[in-house]
């Protein structure tokens, strides 16, 4: 029995840690972009969006909308019918779409209660006190007019439902896998044309779950992250060819490709960072750990990577007069 486990230990060792990762023939490179980040950064977000295309260059954006900005008002009674009436605001992602179709930008569009950004789960005010079966209602309205509104576009390649929905980092007030695949099977029915991504973590599983679900696995990149038992920051002790045997796996048992939607590019720190000493910020992102984790994403094997943080990248240019990671990410794109 011991010499099977140590065969086993040996195999998996031989599989995840030998050999470099193939270099892909082309890299895509994306960013994330969330009105709330930028707004919180002081910033104004319609100058930042239009700077990411127009300055920076990025053709693929990926954007996080918040159920609690589109449904902030609660529903109205309708007293004729008897029922309540949803409200929804889309102007400003109506505004964000019809950009990127201006500029040629292909969109990934996230949608869902735990979307990104802390706290992760954006639950309108008034949603707060309902059951999580009437939750569960809303959200689904929501998903369903959000699809219908913008599967028309040209931008939208790809849906992206939840934000590590299977992962429990946030403030949330459940987790529940049968629902996502509820979203998820929604989403594909309303618009079988364009694949739909689960994110999971990339440090901390294996994406089986997601794989199961979802049509394109989506997966973080993080490397220098706050340990909190230790009280300082330490790096992920993962070589990047790991990333590049498990999305293997991923595509031998269910045929399905992995991009990564969050590759760590802003410091890890409380929001937001406008109130963060910039050497405190520094300790965590900086030109020369941005400069390192584009190297480490180009050996991974992996051919898609959406930045997490062009939104500091701005901030940094505009209000500190550091442009070194913007004019760094430029040549990029």
């Amino acid at each position: 029995m011991v010499f099977i486990v140590i065969g086993l230990v040996l195999l998996v060792l031989v599989y995840f840690f030998t050999r470099p990762a193939p270099t892909p023939e082309k890299i895509t490179w994306g960013v994330n972009f969330s009105q709330m980040q930028s707004q919180d950064l002081g910033l104004d977000w319609k100058q930042n969006y239009l700077a990411l295309m127009e300055d920076l260059g990025a053709k693929n954006i990926k954007i996080l909308t918040n159920w609690d900005f589109i449904e902030s008002n609660p529903p109205s009674r309708d007293a004729m019918a008897g029922k309540e009436k949803h409200i929804y605001n889309f102007d400003d992602i109506d505004w964000q779409i019809k950009q990127a179709e201006n500029h040629n930008v292909s969109l990934i569009y996230v949608v869902g209660m735990k979307t990104g950004r802390w706290p992760e789960c954006h639950v309108p005010g008034w949603a707060g006190s309902l059951s999580k079966t009437e939750q569960q209602e809303s959200i689904l309205e929501y998903i369903t007019l959000s699809v219908k509104r913008y599967k028309g576009s040209k931008s939208v390649i790809a849906w992206q439902a939840e934000n590590e929905p299977l992962f429990r980092f946030g403030k949330c007030p459940w987790y529940d896998k049968n629902f996502l695949k509820k979203e998820v099977a929604l989403i594909q029915s309303l618009d079988p044309a364009r694949p739909v991504i689960v994110s999971d973590s990339g440090e901390q599983s294996l994406w089986f779950s997601a794989a199961k679900i979802g049509d394109v696995v989506g997966t973080t990149m993080y490397r220098k992250v706050w340990i909190d038992v230790i009280k300082q920051f330490g790096m992920y002790p993962i070589l990047p060819v790991v990333y590049y045997r498990k999305a293997q796996l991923i595509k031998y048992l269910f045929n399905k490709k992995v991009l990564c939607v969050e590759l760590q590019a802003e410091p890890w720190a409380p929001p937001p960072f406008s109130n963060v000493p910039m050497a405190e910020q520094e300790k965590s992102m900086n030109l020369a750990l941005f400069k390192e984790n584009i190297e480490y994403a180009k050996k991974t094997g992996l051919d898609t990577f959406y930045f997490w943080g062009a939104e500091w990248w701005y901030w940094l240019r505009e209000t500190q007069k550091k442009p070194e990671i913007w004019n760094e990410a430029k040549k990029l794109f």
